[in-house]
Formats: structure tokens, sequence, C-alpha cells
């Protein structure tokens, strides 16, 4: 707890290979990483932020020992415009099975939609993006915030700067 999770720096990646390699070795993409403390609480999804959409709500971990992303930040920014409630919390890892929708953010990636989780532990399977589709609230904040950055959707946020 209260590491150097909250900073941009390289040993962070490295700090995370170990698990990065026994989840693929398991046959996973990424690990889920809960909090340090109590092992109860999400903090991330491999090296990106995690977040969920239940009953109209964006919902992300507050933790002090995990990097506060741009992106996320943007994308709970879009989330008010798009008129859905933000809830920036300790997530439970017992909230899995109530979400719709869950994704993991980040700058490489924007969103990446989350299929399904796993519970190794408890060998159950959380399982999302319905016919193999990510969630109608995923797509729309992706497609806003690419939009942005592209050009094509209006920066009421004023977040790019035109260079010429």
């Amino acid at each position: 707890p209260l590491g150097t999770g909250t900073f941009k720096v390289g040993g962070n990646y490295a700090a995370s290979l170990r698990g990065v390699m026994k989840a693929h070795d398991a046959g996973y993409s990424s690990p889920m990483y809960l909090d340090s403390n109590e092992k109860m609480y999400i903090d991330e999804i491999g090296a990106a932020n995690f977040f969920a959409i239940k009953n109209n709500t964006y919902i992300t971990p507050k933790s002090p020992s995990i990097l506060p992303s741009i992106t996320n930040m943007s994308l709970i920014d879009l989330a008010q415009d798009l008129g859905l409630k933000v809830e920036r919390r300790p997530v439970h890892i017992d909230e899995l099975n109530t979400f719709e929708e869950v994704g993991a953010c980040g700058t490489a990636a924007v969103i990446s939609p989350i299929g399904e989780i796993n519970d190794i532990d408890k060998g159950v399977v959380y399982k999302f993006c319905k016919n193999g589709k990510p969630g109608t609230t995923s797509v729309k904040l992706y497609e806003t915030l690419v939009g942005i950055q592209y050009g094509e959707v209006a920066d009421k946020h004023n977040w790019t700067t035109i260079v010429e």
C-alpha cells in the first residue's frame, strides 16, 4: 500500500511482470490486482485502470495505490457528459456479478472491454460482452474520446491543441 503505484514509472511495470506471466501461463490475458491490505477491493487490470457500468453509473476504483489515469479521468468527464452518474470509490470484488459492463482503460487501448473475469480462487466466471460485443456505454465512451482525439467530435473540455 502507498507504494509507487500512483506514479508513472517503469519500475511499476517491472513489478507487475510476475502477475502478467502467471496470468498468461494460465491462459488469461491479464491479471486483476486487488488491494494489498485486504485483498477484497479491485485496484487495476494489468497495467490499466478498471471501470464498470451499472445502473447508468460509471464506477471506477478509488485507491491510494494506483495511477490516476488521464484516460480514466477523461472517461469520467465524458460519462458525466452522457448523463451517467460517476462513482470513484473502493470497488469490492463481490460486486463483479452486479456489473453490466466492465473494462480496462489506459493510454494505449483507450478502452478494452472485458469479456469475462475468472476468479480462480472461488472457481467463478463472470461473463460480460453479450454476444461477444462490448456494451453500448463502453462503445459510446470509446467513440467519443477517440472522436475528440481525431478532431471528429467537438472538444468541449479543451483537451486538444491544434499544432500547425
